[in-house]
């Protein structure tokens, strides 16, 4: 029977069930489900949000196959105030380096975020610098290169404080815990996938 899992990864799990050295993994957050059931793509040991897991192969092919493309939202706290000029930047997409060559990423929704989200409090918690201000930006992408967003908003002059997956599609992790494991049926992940 196939099994559908929403998780609000922390900062420093790495995103598998196998022991590497002494960092923490998703077996320390969800030791009972079924051994079959694995992520659906990656976030990086230091960024955090929502992720999905299941035993579905056809669907895990669909979100990790490049020409079905689905929308993922990221929050992203910077270095600095963002400008709109920026913003801009990150939406026509800008050139990256990916395996040692340059790479320039498709066009995207990116938007300044006025208010701070209500997000967990993520342990140890960003260094706090007075004379420095951050802010948040919400960018969505329908690719997913290896530590792309970090990539793009240094491009841009902003380098990534923190980075938190809101959404995958319609999946979203508002309301989760750092840490919270919540099962959801198969017809509403379609729903909120696919729709």
């Amino acid at each position: 029977m196939y099994q559908y899992y929403l998780f609000y990864k922390p900062y420093q799990v790495l995103c598998q069930f196998s022991p590497e050295g002494d960092k923490v993994t998703l077996a320390a957050h969800m030791p009972d489900v079924q051994k079959d059931v694995y992520p659906v793509g990656r976030l990086d040991y230091d960024s955090e949000g929502l992720l999905l897991l299941t035993n579905d192969k056809a669907l895990t092919h669909r979100l990790l196959e490049p020409k079905f493309e689905h929308m993922r939202t990221y929050w992203v706290q910077v270095e600095g105030s963002i400008t709109s000029e920026a913003t801009k930047e990150l939406e026509k997409g800008v050139v990256i380096n990916i395996d040692g060559k340059a790479y320039k990423t498709k066009p995207s929704i990116a938007a300044i975020m006025e208010d701070y989200p209500e997000l967990p409090e993520r342990t140890p918690p960003i260094r706090f610098r007075k004379n420095i201000p951050t802010s948040w930006l919400s960018l969505t992408l329908t690719e997913g290169k290896n530590r792309q967003v970090r990539k793009m908003t240094a491009a841009v002059g902003f380098p990534t404080l923190r980075l938190v997956r809101f959404s995958i599609g319609k999946l979203q992790c508002d309301g989760l815990k750092s840490g919270e494991l919540r099962e959801i049926k198969g017809t509403d992940i379609e729903k909120l996938l696919f729709s």
